[in-house]
Order: structure tokens, then sequence, then C-alpha cells
């Protein structure tokens, strides 16, 4: 039995008391002081872990100028806050032992377009992509592009002035910002856009905060003008956090130029106007491929002679990383297998407004690619991507390459502390040649990436960060690039800000670092706003240290290495943030898009997994011991203990493990993330060894027995279903499913049985025996169809049209006796039954898979158990068993016989989000088959559905499976008349809140045949 973890860092009294008197003045949004949200906004991209007090969540400007009115009262004068987006920065930007301020869960509305004049009006926490989506139809886009687009905020973006791909086109975040509203600390909001002299004049005057910022900002502008030339570095990337060498532009005085970049040090960024521009009509991509990665550093300096719109570098480390991910099965047509290892690539993209524009731009650059390979340095070969769909998708491999560096194996991983330079273009290869020889003199691997057009490569050491003599090498190999920047007239800061790494800034700026300081001290006397990054308000105060700010290897080096192991699938979480992906119709993650709760999130729960990991092991708990020791006991051991417990928690007695389980209650268990994120966090894996461990503590509710247990006992309610589906249609036994069991809306039994279907249509049960009788033309078009219990007995005319259609079809369909799949099991935590489910139901199916014939399963989400929670379980021992459409996809020859017998038909196929993510090229199987039999098939790309099994079926879980389903799913359906879901539980789903029939797939290929 785990201990109770009560022991947990508790909040001050005085952020208690903001929070109370907060509320008391008519805060709107959320708060909360939780100790699990505390532990999950610890963490960003960075290497620090940082424990706030409490986080807020603003609803308006209202509500953050509540939150500055209070802080500028006395006796908050020691309270902090910290603004916080999207959590994505690398240099603990958004970090904060005070309030941090996620403007993220309800400021993300777009509030007005103007497509004439080409301007958008958004609130600071609306997502880039989010923004982009909404002006797509108007054929227009913001312009800086991320590689965390689909998560980063508009208002981290103005906060850390970013940019990108592209940016030496389409500039930075400022370039773009017309107007902000930001609110200053005493709650004053200040509406910024460029102003001439005589507007300043006026706007000065008084002792407002707005008015004094005016005054020093202009004195500085024109008083240090010679030193600010002298100090800021003529760059593409200039410089991020309070930029004084525009604070003067062409359009006039221009306070945005210093508030963007400013991380939250300065205000908080409520709105924006923002600049933009025409989508290109016409983008092509040349994907230069390389002997060596420096050589590509050094051609693209001539590379850009040639006036692309953009060019980006990847190293052969992101690349082998890229080509085991999810994103490989994409591009690959791409980068075709060669027996010449590629060491490195440029991307060098070209857009234009009209094809003939772009063909001729491209032939001019591929005539002297064709004359240059062949000679030293020079690219030996490449491919070309045209139009926004496939440019597209090698972008977002590009994108993936920031998270895909963590997935490195092993516990050296690839990390950000240096990775953010920017120096001349001209000077880029012989600066990164250097870097690399600091590297190599100090043993470390490394990945890199970036914008070789800017002078910017993302350079990533790998260090373990749990091993005090590797974390120790952040410092001099840190001070060692800063020197390098300053050699090659670069900085140290390109593109993702100062964060705790502003320890340089007084060494960078020299005698203009007082200047800043002049700034902050207007804007934030106190230092209340951020504290440590960008400038400090006086000498008194002091800029955070990049070894003297806690990190995440700190409190990991904490868990012990056998228990690091045997949660490795969570561990290794680098909080890219991938998981907060904005569109719905992405699957990863659904709980999160539906809550906006950042612990109902991969990120979320793979945080609240470390840190119970480290509490236990204060208390010297081994987790996986303990696991061990659980499972050989008997379940009665411990009841009486558990059942105590229990009314304890009922009393509301504090214990941590209550938070985390809360977090992975919250989760479908859909997989999403195990195939989406670049990491492979694997939350169903590290959930059940939770639930299994909390449940040892504690006694489970009913519902985890009922949803266990129902594969067991499937065969015998199937026997009478109608005496299981009256009861079930009557109101009082529904509300009695509710209360007792915590069930909802529970499917009924298909009528006609499955056995009695199989009879009819002469199809055999399988068995070693009837695979062997099978003469040599029969074997060739055999298969055995593996049983699950939500088709089979649930769905059973699914199951029958399927054998209907492979019969003929002329294939010989037989039926693998029903055995429990387990996977149930595994999804509440009962770990040892599953494992014993597991071995019995792999024995039957490899005895049968001896034969030769292949197996197929027919729901996605049961069919794809066996090569994760089986591979896992038993390695090279768990059966082979096929999704539907691969073993289909493999009979083309045979389908295509059979073409004259279909009649025409266009679909749409609505498919399994386990499918679109852990099985993603089965998903183009689906197009081959329908394509094999003259049937077209169009993909839609949708989220979850929001059943996920039982989930949707579960009390506490009903609304939010209904959010789920209404943001994706909801909005693509028609009738059902052409549409076809490869799920059971999207089909239920489809049914349940839509009222919508959908068909399975071969069920509408049978139609076709039919006729």
């Amino acid at each position: 039995m785990i201990p109770a973890l009560r022991e947990v860092d508790e909040v001050q009294a005085l952020y208690l008391q903001f929070l109370q008197e907060l509320k008391d003045a008519g805060f709107r949004g959320d708060t909360t002081p939780s100790y699990a949200s505390r532990t999950v906004l610890a963490t960003d991209n960075s290497i620090y872990q940082v424990l706030p007090q409490a986080v807020v969540y603003p609803r308006d400007s209202r509500d953050l100028q509540l939150l500055a009115e209070l802080a500028d009262r006395e006796e908050f004068h020691s309270v902090v806050l910290s603004p916080r987006g999207g959590g994505t920065g690398t240099n603990g930007q958004s970090l904060t032992d005070g309030l941090v301020v996620d403007i993220s869960r309800h400021m993300n509305q777009v509030l007005e377009i103007n497509v004439e004049k080409r301007w958008v009006r958004v609130q600071a926490g609306v997502v880039k992509d989010q923004l982009n989506a909404a002006l797509k139809p108007h054929g227009l886009f913001f312009a800086p592009e991320l590689s965390t687009s689909n998560r980063a905020t508009i208002g981290g973006m103005i906060n850390t002035d970013a940019s990108g791909q592209g940016s030496c086109v389409y500039g930075k975040t400022r370039d773009h910002v017309l107007e902000l509203h930001t609110v200053l600390l005493g709650g004053e909001i200040w509406h910024s856009a460029p102003i001439d002299d005589e507007e300043l004049a006026q706007v000065s005057v008084g002792d407002k905060r707005s008015s004094q910022v005016h005054q020093v900002c202009d004195s500085i502008a024109r008083t240090k003008a010679e030193l600010i030339t002298a100090k800021f570095p003529k760059l593409n990337r200039c410089l991020t956090g309070y930029d004084l060498a525009h604070i003067r532009d062409d359009k006039g005085f221009n306070l945005n130029s210093v508030l963007c970049g400013s991380e939250g040090t300065l205000g908080f960024i409520a709105e924006a106007k923002l600049n933009l521009l025409p989508i290109p009509k016409c983008v092509a991509l040349v994907n230069l491929k390389y002997d060596h990665f420096q050589e590509a550093l050094r051609d693209a300096k001539d590379l850009m002679l040639a006036g692309p719109m953009s060019i980006e570098t990847v190293d052969s480390k992101v690349l082998q990383l890229a080509m085991e991910d999810i994103v490989w099965h994409s591009v690959s047509e791409f980068f075709p297998a060669d027996d010449r290892p590629v060491k490195g690539i440029n991307l060098v993209e070209y857009a234009a407004d009209s094809e003939e524009e772009l063909e001729q731009a491209l032939a001019q650059f591929t005539a002297h690619i064709d004359e240059a390979i062949g000679q030293a340095g020079k690219s030996f070969g490449y491919s070309i991507a045209r139009g926004h769909a496939e440019v597209n998708r090698i972008w977002a491999m590009r994108k993936r390459a920031v998270g895909l560096l963590g997935n490195a194996q092993g516990e050296k991983r690839p990390i950000p502390f240096v990775e953010d330079t920017a120096v001349p273009p001209e000077n880029l290869a012989d600066f990164i040649a250097e870097f690399r020889a600091v590297l190599d003199k100090a043993n470390l691997d490394y990945g890199m990436f970036g914008h070789v057009d800017a002078g910017v490569l993302h350079v990533r050491p790998a260090i373990d960060m749990k091993d005090p003599e590797q974390a120790a090498q952040i410092r001099p190999i840190t001070d060692q690039v800063v020197a390098l920047t300053q050699k090659y007239k670069g900085l140290l800061w390109g593109e993702h800000g100062k964060g705790v790494r502003s320890e340089y800034a007084p060494e960078f700026f020299g005698e203009l670092y007082p200047e800043l300081q002049k700034i902050k001290a207007t804007f934030d006397p106190r230092n209340q706003l951020n504290p440590g990054k960008i400038a400090t308000p006086n000498d008194d105060s002091q800029l955070l240290k990049i070894d003297e700010v806690s990190t995440r290897g700190e409190r990991d080096r904490q868990i012990p290495a056998q228990v690091w192991e045997g949660y490795e699938e969570g561990v290794h979480c680098n909080g890219n943030g991938a998981c907060f992906n904005w569109n719905p119709d992405d699957a990863m993650c659904p709980s999160y898009k539906a809550t906006r709760n950042r612990i109902h999130s991969p990120k979320g729960r793979a945080s609240l997994m470390r840190e119970w990991l480290r509490l236990l092991s204060e208390k010297n708990v081994d987790a996986v011991s303990s696991a061990q020791r659980l499972r050989e006991r008997s379940f009665f051991v411990g009841l009486p203990k558990r059942i105590i417990n229990s009314l304890a928690k009922t009393r509301g007695e504090y214990d941590f493990n209550h938070e985390v389980n809360e977090a992975m209650q919250g989760c479908l268990a859909c997989k999403s993330c195990v195939g989406q994120c670049p990491i492979k966090v694997d939350v169903p894996e590290f959930r059940s060894k939770f639930l299994e461990l909390y449940y040892s503590r504690y006694l489970r509710p009913l519902k985890d027995y009922a949803v266990g247990g129902l594969e067991f006992l499937m065969p015998h309610l199937a026997k009478l279903p109608q005496l299981y589906n009256w009861p079930l249609k009557l109101k009082p036994v529904s509300f009695l499913m509710e209360r007792l069991f915590g069930m909802v809306d529970s499917p009924l039994l298909s009528e006609k049985t499955l056995k009695a279907t199989m009879a009819e249509l002469g199809v055999p049960v399988a068995s070693a025996a009837c695979l062997e009788s099978l003469g040599p033309a029969q074997r060739s078009r055999a298969v055995v169809i593996v049983q699950d219990a939500f088709t089979s007995y649930f769905d059973a005319q699914v199951v029958a049209d399927i054998v209907r259609l492979l019969k003929q079809l002329d294939f010989v369909p037989m039926l693998a006796p029903y055995r429990a799949n387990g996977k149930p099991l595994h999804v509440h935590g009962f770990l040892r039954q599953f494992q014993r489910v597991a071995e019995l139901n792999s024995q039957m199916l490899n005895d049968l898979a001896a034969s030769g014939i292949p197996l197929v399963g027919i729901d996605p989400s049961m069919t794809l158990t066996y090569r994760s929670e089986y591979k896992k379980l038993m390695g090279d021992g768990a059966p082979k068993v096929q999704l539907l459409q691969e073993w289909l996809a493999s009979q083309r020859e045979h389908l295509e016989q059979q073409r004259h017998r279909i009649e025409p038909a266009s679909f749409q196929l609505l498919p399994h989000c386990s499918e679109q993510t852990n099985a993603t090229a089965s998903v183009k199987d689906w197009q081959n088959v329908f394509t094999a039999l003259g049937l077209e098939l169009a993909t839609e790309s949708l989220g979850c559905c929001g059943m996920a099994g039982t989930y949707g079926h579960e009390a506490d879980h009903k609304e939010t499976s209904r959010v789920i389903f209404q943001q994706s799913w909801a909005p693509r359906l028609n009738s059902g008349e052409n549409q076809l879901a490869t799920g059971y539980s999207c089909r239920c789903q489809a049914s349940r809140f839509a009222g919508v029939s959908l068909r399975h797939p071969l069920q509408g290929l049978l139609a076709q045949l039919d006729k």
C-alpha cells in the first residue's frame, strides 16, 4: 500500500490572501493554488523547474486590471506576477516562484478581421494557427512562422518578439504589430501605436505611469542614439527585450518596440492589432542533400544569392529521428532511401503569385544546383515539393525537430541552453565549426537545425541533467558560446527570448544596460513583473543566473534509477507542449482541448507522474517494487485499511495522490499521445501503473469492476440479449446504473447473435485442425478474424457484413474463438489480471498464426492493443494481428479482379484517432483498398470522437465526452449516407449525440457489391 502524500510545498499566506481579495474584488476568471496545477506550470520547454505559488486564469482585460491594481497596493508589493501563454519557452521566460497569470484559457478570441485593410484584432491568448485558420478563408495570414505555431499564443509571440522560418522576408513579430492594449502595474490600460512628436508631447504630460514611460523612453532614444547604434547589431534577428534601436522608426515614436520582447516584465499584453499578408498563391520547396552538415551550412551562403524566400537546415541526427517518427510517412517520398547517407539537408523555399513565375525561379535555381552537383562541398541530389499541401508536410516535419531531439535514446538528451545563437549569415559556417569544437572537446553529442538564411542555428547538446557532473557543464559551455557569439559579431539570444539567460545582458549592453534598468523601473519600480529577466529596476535587484535557478534534473535525480526506468514512458517529457495543440481536428489531446486545463494534457500528467514518483521516493517507497508486491497479494489483504482511507477521503483529508488521480481519470486512453508526442510520452501506460497503486490505498469505484469484467460477461449475457436490453431501456434502471455504477447510455447487445449469423453463413470457428485442413487455393485466400467484445456483442451486424463481403469477394474468412482482449483491464489499472488475460489470449492466437493464415482485427483500438500493450508485456511473443485494411491492401491484385462487380461511388472516411496516430500508414491503406475496387474515398482529418471505449459512458465524463464530440466530429457529420467510420466507439458516439448512423467501410463496400 502506498502512503498518503500530504507534505508538499505549501502556498505562502500572502498569496492566499491575494487570491481571496482578488475574488472579493470581482475577478471573473479562475484561480487555483492546487499543488497539481502549480507542478504542471513549474516547467516549460527549458531545463528549469520553478514552483509557483498559484495560478490565475483571467477572463478579460478587466481581470488583468484587477490583478495589476491589487499588486500595486502596499500590502502586496512583494507579490510577483508572470504572464504565460503557450508555455513553450526554452529559457524559463514564464517560470516564476510567484503568481502565474495564464492568458490562454479564456482570453483566446479573434475579435475583428478587416480584410480590406489587412489587419486583425485579437486577444493575447489566441494561438497562431488558430488565427491563421480564421484568416485563411480571406486569403490572408499572420506571417512570423514558428515551429510551435499550433500552441504558441500571440501574447507569447509578442512577449518574445518571436520569429522563425522565412524571417528574412517576413521579419519578426514586432514588424507586424500595429497596436497593443497593455495593462500596466496599477491597472492603467495603455493603447500603444506609432505616434508623431506632437502626440508624444501630449501623452508625456502628467504623472500617470504611461506618461512617465513615454518620457523616459523618448529621453533614452534621443540622448543615447549613438550608443544604441553602436551596441545593437545589424542582424535580421536584432535583439529581443526593450528594443531601443526601434523606439523611433519611420512611423515616429513606437512604444511597441519596447513592449515586444519584454517577456512580461513591463505589463500584461491583453489585445493586439496585427498586420496581415496575402497567402502566397504558389509555393515550392527544394530539398537538397549533403554528405556533411558543414557543407550544407557553407553552401547556404551561395544558395541565398538565388533569392529564395527562406532556407532551413537540418542535421542527420534530427533527420534520423524524423525517420523513426509518425511524421516520416507523410514526407518519405521526398527523401527516398539511398545507399549514400544524408548528413545534412537544406530546405529552400520559393513563393510566387503565379505558377509561371514560380517555375521560372525554380528553373534558374535548379539549373544552378545541377551544375554544382558533384563538386566538393555541394549537394549530391535534391527533390522538389510543389503546392501548399506538399510543402506544408515537409515544414511539419521540420517543426517537429524541436521535440524530436528530445526523443533521442538513453538518458543523455539534447536540451536547450545555448540553442538560440544568431550571427551574420556569412559568419555562420565558421561560427558553427568552432561551436562544434567546443562541444566535441566536452565529449557531447548534439543535434542542430535552424534558419541558416538568418544566421540562426539551434544547437542542442545532449546532457543528462540528473547527473550533477554533467549538469555542471551548463556554465562553462554557455560562457564559451557567449564568447564565440561576440567573436563573430552575433547574439546569444536570436529568437527564443532571454529568460534566465538575461544574466549576460549587462555584459553585452555595457554602459547601455542602466538605460534598460530605467525603463524597467518606470514600468515596474518594485520588480514585481516577471523579475530577474531582461533587466532589474535597480542595482539592489539581481538578474537570474543560469546555474542558480532550480532545474528539472535536480528534482528528477531524487527518483531512484529503477523507478525512473520503470516509468520511462512518461519521465522524459521535455515540455515541448505539442499536446497543447489548438487544432480540434488533431487527435492529441482531447481531454486538454475539452477542458483547457493543463493538468489534463500529456505534459501535465507526465509532470504530475514525475512529482508523484519523487514524493514517494522521499518516503523510501519504490513504485516499481510496490507494484510487484501488490500483484502477488490477495485482494483482501489491506481491505480494512482501504476502507478507512476511503472514508478519510470522503471527509476531505488532503492527499496529493488524489490530485494525480484526478488528472489520470480525465485521460481517455486514446493513445494519441503515443503517436503524436515527439517524445512518445505514453500516458495510458503510466496511468494504468498509477491506478494500480492508487487503488492499493483506496477503494475502487464499482464501475471499474463493471468495465473490467465486461469482456468476460458478454458471452453469457449474449445468450439472452433481450433479458439484458429490456431493463436498460427503463428509466429507473438507468437511474440506478448511473448512481450505483456511474454508467450512462449503456449500449444494447445485438439482438441477433454473431454465433447464429456465422452458422447461417457457414463460417467456421478457426482452430488449428480447421486451418490445417485447408487446400492450397483456400489457404491463399484465407483470413482469421480476431473477435473483440464491442463489435462481436454490441455491433454484431458489422462483423456479419464484413464476413459476408469477404465471402462474396472470394476470400475464405473464419472467426477466431472469442477471448477477452484485456484492454479495459489495462485502461483501469488491473495489470495483474491483464497480464493473465493477455498470456492466455496470445497463446490461442499464436497457435492460429502458426498456420501461416493472417490474423486481422476489426476495431482499431482493440486491434492495436496487440502491437502496443501486448508488445510491451511479451515482446516478440505478442501475436501479430493486422488491421483489416492492412491485410486487404496486401490483396490488391485479387481486389482489382473484383472491380467489375462493384457499383462506382464516392465515400468519406472518418478514421479512428488511434489509426491516425498509431498506424498512420493504415489510413492510406483504406484508400488503396477502395481504389482497387474502383471507388473513391476521401479521408477526413479528425480529432477524437470523445467515446474512447467506455470513457463516454462513464457519468463523470459524459459532458466532457460531448464537448470533445462537438469540437471535431459534429461539424463534419452529414446524413451518414456516404460517410464511413472505422471505430465502434465513433459510430456509437455519432448515433448517441447526433442521431447519425454511420457504417463501417466494409459495409459501404458491401452495399456497392449488392447493387
